[in-house]
């Protein structure tokens, strides 16, 4: 149970880079955290986890782009995105799942456009 701030979102042009934040009130060490988005068309699709141990899955649309890190000691989650199309234009939402509890961040728009 811990608060979430996204940051990092804006515009970008289809092949550049974004670099996303996510920072929790209190301790993630114990926690998976991921991020997942929701597109335009109101579809939340998973994107990128890293549980507390250090494993990592990604969403197969990412296609070895996307690579998620975490920072316990500053309690800080980051995405960074590379190669992004417009298929990537959306959303983008910080998770941190202990047990049955999940918590939400508010969200951070990212907008790939020419």
């Amino acid at each position: 149970q811990v608060h979430l701030v996204e940051s990092g979102g804006g515009l970008v042009e289809p092949g550049g880079s974004l670099r996303l934040s996510c920072v929790a009130s209190g301790s993630i060490s114990d926690k998976a955290m991921g991020w997942c988005h929701h597109t335009p068309g109101n579809q939340r699709e998973f994107v990128a986890e890293m549980n507390s141990g250090g494993s990592t899955r990604y969403g197969d649309f990412v296609k070895g782009r996307f690579i998620i890190s975490r920072d316990n000691a500053k309690r800080t989650v980051h995405l960074q995105m590379s190669d992004m199309n417009s298929g990537d234009t959306a959303v983008y939402f910080c998770n941190a799942k202990f047990l049955y509890l999940n918590d939400w961040g508010q969200g951070t728009q990212v907008t790939v456009s020419s």
